[in-house]
């Protein structure tokens, strides 16, 4: 079986300039997705999909190649990551490769490790699935949240009012880091429209941390070195 890392990493970034190379404790956060990826011994080749030459040069100092640059289909604001995705094993088959499998990775998980990867990818091939998420349960019940209408608070699931939390069925996220196909299903789903058999792969709360402002950015260096201290 032949497997392929794609690190998503366009070059546009509005809220964080330079999102995808900006450093983050001590070096380019894309760098961590690059190395955990190399260091994990999973994959015949770690690439990085992105229309920025700059990101590109970063991505091959590290270990990353970049065999291609993305179109300018797939770097506008509108285009997901499967269309990216899609867009990269598509590219490769033209050129003579295929890949049995893919893991995309992406460039803003410095909380991704070669061990992560690892365990992941085996929990993959026991399920037996077409895809694998990672996911981290919810902290507090979803089910007690509240919505607010006309400047006051509802329950959004009034049914739920006086249930105990510990009563309440668990409900994940996605933890928005990396994800791991068969590239045959992933195909199909993108052509056919089939849906694919997803499996989860449960993480720990302290691993995750979207970043998507200035402050979760900050907060994320603060629960890195929190964890690298230990």
């Amino acid at each position: 079986m032949s497997m392929v890392a794609i690190i998503t990493a366009r070059g546009g970034s509005k809220r964080i300039p330079k999102k995808n190379i900006k450093d983050f404790c001590g070096k380019p956060i894309i760098a961590y997705s690059i190395e955990a990826a190399l260091g994990s011994g999973l994959f015949d080749e770690v690439m990085v999909s992105t229309d920025s030459k700059e990101i590109a040069d970063v991505a091959v100092k590290y270990g990353a190649v970049v065999p291609f640059m993305r179109s300018e289909k797939t770097s506008d604001d509108f285009s997901g990551t499967a269309d990216v995705l899609f867009e990269v094993i598509t590219e490769y088959e033209k050129r003579g490769r295929h890949f049995d499998e893919m893991c995309c990775i992406y460039p803003t998980a410095p909380f991704v490790t070669s061990e992560r990867l690892s365990e992941a990818y085996h929990s993959f091939k026991a399920s037996g699935a077409d895809i694998l998420t990672p996911v981290v349960r919810f902290s507090y019940p979803p089910q007690r949240g509240f919505i607010m209408r006309d400047g006051l608070l509802e329950y959004n699931q009034p049914e739920y009012i006086n249930s105990r939390s510990q009563d309440l069925e668990p409900i994940y996220h996605d933890v928005g880091q990396f994800y791991f196909y068969d590239t045959a299903k992933f195909e199909q789903a993108m052509t056919k429209g089939t849906q694919l058999r997803t499996a989860a792969f449960q993480m720990d709360e302290i691993e995750v941390q979207d970043i998507d402002n200035p402050s979760d950015w900050e907060l994320a260096e603060l629960k890195y070195r929190m964890i690298h201290k230990k």
